[in-house]
């Protein structure tokens, strides 16, 4: 094992590397609040400063994947297709199989340049997570509670909202609503049957409402939905942990571009073409775990410095005081400072890994479990 290999496994790099995120987040949040004042001066002048300010927190986690684990993602799909990314305004479909799926939809926006003012429809209860739910308030996300009763009026408000956003977005949707289990998609295909709608193997049923509304919401502003289906070569389940531990994985990315204007304006008609898309997506997934690859070109689209440069700015920062007041603590020969600090560097730790536990599957919503058992 290389030294390299070998720091990747200590504990305490990777407690130095949550410190540099958490309180560069909580700077950037800082930031971000004051930005506030510019809202009824310039909206527009506002946004793209936040844009900047997430870009400079998310890139860090993008970093992990691409220069810490050396993660490869692979697209497959066609020229036309990508010569569009980072070029119109869009809506993401994304199978949610796995834990760090949504760190491989950001390491494509960064790529494309859309990292910052990438979007997501997001349960309310991220919007209570320090640094990510607070940094996604001042980006505009939409967040939703999951029953539609309560979000609707909340829901279309906010898509409206970005109508006029100045930078290219992606927005991305979850149709499935939550995580992929066994237990989900046994109570999920429970009612695709009740409603007579095709099984499927490897997705949720997907959930329409969020969809058509996103569709109705944002036609004129976006111009395509790109579908995108994800897997791991190997059979592999990556993980953040694996990530932080700098296991390199390797992703591949299916992606279709289906203009806006072929997608039903009925909101009836829209939700049997994404029940027909979740088919097609399991097609796709049937193919891929039988012959190991997707159909269509293979493209990988150049990692670019900025991730690692913004990490590097932030360590050097934010690690050389730090280093100069743990010497000091130590230097003082006070047990009772060498105590605090060590309580300090204890809850730092319990901290990360709350944090970190945010995206562990089984310690995902229960959502799902029983309320597939609803009409949507």
């Amino acid at each position: 094992m290389g030294l390299i290999a070998f720091l990747k496994t200590q504990f305490i790099v990777h407690l130095l590397i949550g410190f540099v995120f958490v309180v560069s987040g909580l700077i950037i949040n800082f930031i971000q609040l004051c930005t506030l004042v510019l809202w009824p001066i310039n909206k527009q002048f506002y946004r793209r400063v936040n844009c900047r300010l997430s870009y400079s927190l998310w890139s860090q986690l993008v970093m992990l994947l691409e220069w810490w684990s050396g993660t490869e993602c692979t697209l497959f799909s066609d020229q036309a297709t990508v010569d569009t990314f980072g070029k119109e305004h869009v809506i993401i479909i994304l199978n949610h199989n796995f834990e760090i799926d949504f760190l491989c939809g950001w390491t494509m926006t960064e790529r494309f340049g859309v990292l910052g003012s990438s979007k997501v429809l997001a349960k309310r209860e991220l919007l209570y997570v320090p640094l990510i739910g607070w940094t996604w308030y001042f980006l505009e996300i939409v967040f939703c509670k999951r029953k539609w009763e309560e979000d609707r009026d909340t829901v279309i408000e906010g898509l409206k909202r970005l109508s006029d956003y100045p930078e290219y977005m992606w927005f991305l949707l979850y149709c499935e609503g939550t995580r992929f289990t066994e237990t989900k998609h046994r109570i999920s295909m429970e009612v695709a049957a009740s409603k007579g709608l095709p099984k499927l193997k490897y997705h949720l049923l997907p959930r329409t409402k969020g969809f058509t509304t996103a569709v109705q919401c944002l036609r004129g502003t976006v111009s395509a939905v790109y579908d995108v289906t994800l897997n791991f070569r190997g059979n592999k389940n990556p993980s953040l942990l694996g990530i932080l531990y700098g296991k390199k994985y390797e992703a591949d990315m299916c992606v279709r571009r289906f203009p806006l204007e072929d997608i039903p304006q009925d909101e009836k008609a829209a939700a049997n073409w994404l029940h027909k898309l979740y088919q097609e997506k399991d097609a796709l997934q049937e193919m891929y775990n039988q012959e190991g690859i997707f159909p269509g070109q293979q493209f990988k689209p150049p990692r670019r410095p900025w991730t690692l440069l913004n990490f590097l700015f932030w360590a050097t920062v934010l690690l050389s005081p730090l280093f100069t007041f743990a010497f000091g603590i130590f230097a003082s020969g006070s047990p009772l400072l060498i105590l605090a600090f060590l309580g300090f560097v204890g809850a730092a730790s319990f901290g990360v890994r709350r944090l970190i536990g945010v995206t562990e599957i089984e310690k995902g919503s229960s959502y799902g479990n029983q309320e597939f058992k609803k009409k949507e």
